[in-house]
C-alpha cells in the first residue's frame, strides 16, 4: 500500500525501462528500513503483505520535516494550513456527515484518508468531496459502508489511487469511473456483492494495480481488459460460465481468459476461477500464455464444484487437456489446484523447479501425485479432499536402498498437510510395513519437516518418520503409529532425541487412546498440548510429569479422563511454566485438582461444559498471576469462593450460561463483593 501511495503522489520515478516504479519504490523502502526509519518489518501470513512499525522518535521527526504539508485532524474544530496537501482523520465524522469546516474550499488537498464507516447511513456526501477536493490524487474510502458510487466520480480527473475495498454492499461501479485515466491503483478487494467491473475498464490505460481479492460475486471480466498492458496486479480473473461450441463467449462485453495474453507484467498472485474443460476451453486458455508471465509467483486454478455429479473417464481426460494448456512460467513459486477432476496432473509440473508451495484441494480423481523428488525446492505440500488418492508418490525414482534406510527424504519440505484423504494408505506404493510392526528401522525420514498435519486419514498407517518437527504436530482422527515410530527411533547422533524440538501437539479424535505415549517425556521443548475428543483416555500420567516447559494445556471432550491427583499434587507439580489451562466438556470433573494451586505462573483458567463441577476451591486465591477466569455452561456451580478477592492480578472474569452464578455475581447479588474489584466483568 505504502509504495502505491508514493506512486500516486509522483514521489517515485524510474529512468530505466527495465526497472518498474514498484521496484524502485521497493528499493526506497528497503533503504529506509536499513536506516531504521521502519522497524519490525515482517510478512502478514494471511494477506501476504509486508507490515512494519515506526519508532515514536522517528515518527515525531517525520511530522516535523513534513511541516504543514501533512495533517491529521482530531476534531471538526481544528484548522488546517493553506499549504496542507495530505489529510487523514483520527475521529468519526459528525452525525451530519459533512466535511469539517476547516477543510471546506481547501481545493489543493491531494490526499484524503477517511475514517472507517464514514458512509454509514449515507452520512457523508459525494458532493462535498467533488466540491472541496477537485485536485485529489489519493482517495481512501475502504470499509466506509458505501452502498453506491455516483457517476460524478469521473470528475476527479487527477485521481491516481482509489480505495473502495471492504464495502460489501456495492454491486456495480459506474462506467464513468473509466474517465479517471490517471488512475494507477483501484482497490476493490472484499466488495463481496460486486457483480461486474465497468464495461469500459480498458480506458484506464495507466492502471497498474487492480486489486479484487474476495470479490466472490463477480461473474466475468470485461472485454478489453487485455489492453491494460501496464497492469502489475490482478488478483482474480473470473471466467464467464457458458462457452459455445466454437469456444467463444456469448456476450461481446465479456472477456475470455485470452485477455491475459499481453499482460506479461502481472506479478504476485493470480487466481483464475470458474475454469471450464475440454478442447474449446483449452484453445482459449493456451492463448492466455501463462508461460510468458515470469513475474507471477502464485497461480491458483479453480474449477466449479461438481458436488454429486459423476465425472466419467472422457470428462476426466478433458480436464487433463485443459490443465496442460495452463502451463505457467518456470519461475512460479506457488501452485494451487482446486476442484480439478483429472486423474493425472500436468506433464509440466516437474518443470517448476523453483516451486516451493503446492496445494491440491478437492481433486477427487487424482490417484497419485508425481514423484516429489522432482520438485527440489518444495517447502510446503497440502493435500485436501483427494478421495481417490491411495499413495502420495510412486517409488519409480527412489532406490530400494533409500526405502530401506533412514536416509533424508524430500530434503527441503518444511510443512505437510494431509486432510480428508479417506483412502490414503501410505507414502509409496509397493512399500509396506506390517500392521503390528512398530519398528522404524526400515523407514526413511523427512530431513527438515517442521510442521505436520494429518486429519481424517483413517487408512494411513505407513509414512516417513519426522524426528525434526519443531513448529507443530496435528493428528486428527488419525493413527498414532508413525508418531510412536518416530518417538522410538534411534539416531546415529546420541545427543539428538527425536522430536526434542517440537513445541506444539494437537491430538483429536484418537478413539483408542487410553494414555499418552510414555515416550512423550522426551519432548523437552513442548509448550502447547491440546487433547480433544479422545473418549477412552483415562490419564495423562506419567508423560505429563516431565513436560516442564509446557505453557498451554487444553483437555476437551475426554469423557473418562481423570485429572485429579489423589491429593499428592505430583501430576501438576512439574507444570510450573503453565500459562493457560482450558478444561472443556469433562463430565467427571467434580472439583479442581488440589495440585493446580501450585501453578503460580497460570494467567488463564477456562472452564466450559463441566456439568458436575460443584465448586471452585478457596485456594484459587493462591494463583497470584491469574489474569483471566472464564466459566461457561457449568450449571452446577452455584457460587464463587472468597479466595477470588485475593486475585489482585485478575483483569477479566467471564461467566456465561451459568444462570444461578450469574445472578449472584450481578451488582447487588450475594457474590458481588467478591467480583466488584475486577476491571472487566462479563455476565451472560
Amino acid at each position: 500500500m505504502l509504495i502505491k501511495l508514493w506512486m500516486a503522489q509522483g514521489f517515485i520515478t524510474s529512468s530505466s525501462s527495465i526497472q518498474s516504479l514498484e521496484d524502485v519504490g521497493n528499493e526506497y523502502f528497503k533503504d529506509l528500513h536499513w536506516r531504521s526509519f521502519f522497524q519490525e518489518v515482517e510478512e502478514n501470513l494471511s494477506t501476504k503483505r509486508l507490515e512494519c512499525k515506526m519508532h515514536d522518535l522517528m515518527h515525531d521527526l517525520a511530522i516535523q520535516v513534513a511541516g504543514t504539508e501533512c495533517a491529521t485532524l482530531h476534531s471538526t474544530e481544528e484548522n488546517i494550513n493553506e499549504r496542507t496537501r495530505h489529510v487523514s482523520f483520527d475521529f468519526h465524522l459528525e452525525t451530519s456527515g459533512k466535511i469539517p469546516t476547516s477543510l471546506s474550499q481547501k481545493s489543493k488537498i491531494r490526499t484524503t484518508l477517511f475514517p472507517h464507516k464514514s458512509w454509514e447511513s449515507n452520512k457523508l456526501s459525494w458532493d462535498d468531496i467533488l466540491l472541496n477536493f477537485k485536485l485529489l490524487r489519493t482517495l481512501d474510502l475502504h470499509d466506509s459502508e458505501l452502498k453506491m458510487v455516483p457517476k460524478s466520480i469521473g470528475k476527479l480527473k487527477h485521481l491516481r489511487y482509489l480505495d473502495l475495498s471492504e464495502n460489501g454492499d456495492i454491486k456495480r461501479l459506474p462506467n464513468s469511473i473509466t474517465k479517471l485515466q490517471n488512475l494507477l491503483t483501484l482497490k476493490l478487494s472484499y466488495c463481496g456483492d460486486l457483480v461486474e467491473l465497468p464495461r469500459d475498464l480498458k480506458k484506464l490505460v495507466n492502471l497498474r494495480h487492480l486489486e479484487n481479492h474476495g470479490c466472490d460475486s463477480l461473474t466475468h471480466m470485461p472485454s478489453g481488459l487485455g489492453q491494460l498492458t501496464y497492469l502489475h496486479t490482478l488478483n482474480e480473473f473470473v471466467v464467464k460460465k457458458g462457452i459455445d461450441s466454437t469456444g467463444k463467449q456469448h456476450n461481446r462485453h465479456v472477456g475470455g481468459l485470452n485477455e491475459l495474453m499481453e499482460l506479461n507484467n502481472l506479478r504476485g498472485e493470480l487466481f483464475i476461477r470458474n475454469l471450464g474443460y475440454g478442447e474449446d476451453a483449452s484453445i482459449e486458455y493456451k492463448d492466455a500464455k501463462l508461460k510468458e508471465k515470469q513475474h507471477l509467483h502464485h497461480l491458483k486454478l479453480h474449477w466449479p464444484e461438481r458436488s454429486g455429479d459423476h465425472v466419467d473417464a472422457r470428462e476426466a481426460a478433458d480436464y487433463e487437456i485443459t490443465l496442460e494448456s495452463l502451463q505457467p512460467h518456470a519461475n512460479l513459486k506457488e501452485l494451487s489446484l482446486i476442484d480439478y477432476k483429472g486423474v493425472r496432473l500436468a506433464s509440466w509440473l516437474p518443470s517448476l523447479t523453483t516451486l516451493d508451495t503446492l496445494l491440491l484441494a478437492q481433486c477427487e480423481k487424482i490417484e497419485n501425485v508425481l514423484p516429489l523428488r522432482q520438485l527440489p525446492c518444495l517447502k510446503s505440500l497440502q493435500l485436501v479432499g483427494l478421495s481417490s488418492l491411495e499413495y502420495i508418490s510412486d517409488n519409480n525414482n527412489v532406490s530400494s536402498d533409500l526405502l530401506a534406510s533412514q536416509e533424508p527424504l524430500i530434503s527441503n519440505l518444511q510443512s505437510l498437510e494431509l486432510r480428508a484423504l479417506p483412502n490414503l494408505k501410505g507414502w509409496w506404493k509397493d512399500h509396506h510395513v506390517e500392521e503390528d510392526d512398530n519398528s522404524c528401522c526400515s523407514l526413511p525420514l523427512f530431513a527438515c519437516l517442521s510442521r505436520l498435519v494429518i486429519e481424517d486419514c483413517p487408512k494411513l498407517t505407513s509414512m516417513p518418520l519426522y524426528p525434526h518437527l519443531k513448529e507443530e504436530l496435528v493428528l486428527v482422527k488419525a493413527s498414532l503409529k508413525s508418531f510412536q515410530q518416530t518417538l522410538m527411533m534411534s539416531t546415529a547422533d546420541s545427543s539428538f532425541s527425536p522430536l526434542s524440538n517440537l513445541t506444539s501437539i494437537l491430538l483429536s479424535g484418537i478413539q483408542h487412546l487410553q494414555s499418552l505415549p510414555e515416550e512423550l517425556t522426551r519432548l523437552t521443548s513442548l509448550e502447547t498440548l491440546y487433547i480433544i475428543d479422545c473418549p477412552k483416555l483415562k490419564t495423562l500420567c506419567p508423560a505429563i510429569l516431565h513436560l516442564t516447559f509446557l505453557q498451554n494445556l487444553m483437555i476437551s471432550d475426554c469423557q473418562e479422563v481423570d485429572i485429579c491427583d489423589n491429593g499428592d499434587g505430583n501430576m501438576w507439580q512439574a507444570l510450573q511454566s503453565l500459562d493457560s489451562l482450558q478444561l472443556y466438556y469433562l463430565p467427571q470433573l467434580e472439583t479442581l485438582p488440589d495440585g493446580l494451586q501450585q501453578l503460580t505462573s497460570l494467567r488463564l483458567l477456562s472452564l466450559d461444559e463441566c456439568k458436575i463441577l460443584a465448586s471452585i476451591p478457596e485456594w484459587i486465591g493462591d494463583l497470584k498471576s491469574l489474569q483471566m477466569l472464564d466459566i461457561s455452561a457449568c450449571n452446577n456451580l452455584k457460587s464463587l469462593p472468597q479466595g477470588i478477592q485475593q486475585l489482585t492480578s485478575l483483569q477479566a472474569l467471564s461467566i456465561m450460561d451459568c444462570p444461578v452464578l450469574k445472578q449472584r455475581c450481578e451488582r447487588g447479588g450475594e457474590d458481588w463483593h467478591k467480583v466488584a474489584h475486577i476491571p472487566y466483568l462479563s455476565l451472560a
